[in-house]
């Protein structure tokens, strides 16, 4: 069974930096596009960085400089570090596997809370 599981959130200083993990268990990965989504209350989820099966990554213009996403097929888990964090990053974080363009896989998501 396809699995992804969102991991280290938690509650950070504006200013403050955490790092995600998503480990993604069943299926493939490697050969999978993997992104990163968040969604605050009230607002539509929304995409905020994706890595190819290549290594090319994307970002949203509000993350970059301050976001890196990045993956480790050995470990089939990717990752997004999360640097210079303001409360406008508050939101519920969540990883997907990609399958096809409109398709894939969540995990349930992990929140991050950034205070002032």
């Amino acid at each position: 069974q396809v699995q992804l599981v969102e991991s280290g959130g938690g509650l950070v200083q504006a200013g403050g930096s955490l790092r995600l993990s998503c480990a993604a268990s069943g299926g493939t990965f490697s050969t999978n596009s993997m992104a990163w989504y968040r969604q605050a209350p009230g607002k539509q989820r929304e995409l905020v960085a994706s890595i190819s099966s290549g290594g090319s990554t994307s970002y949203a213009d509000s993350v970059k400089g301050r976001f890196t996403i990045s993956r480790d097929n050995a470990k089939r888990t990717v990752y997004l570090q999360m640097n210079s964090l303001k409360p406008e990053d508050t939101a519920v974080y969540y990883c997907k596997r990609v399958i096809l363009a409109s398709y894939g896989d969540w995990g349930q998501g992990t929140q991050v809370t950034v205070s002032s």
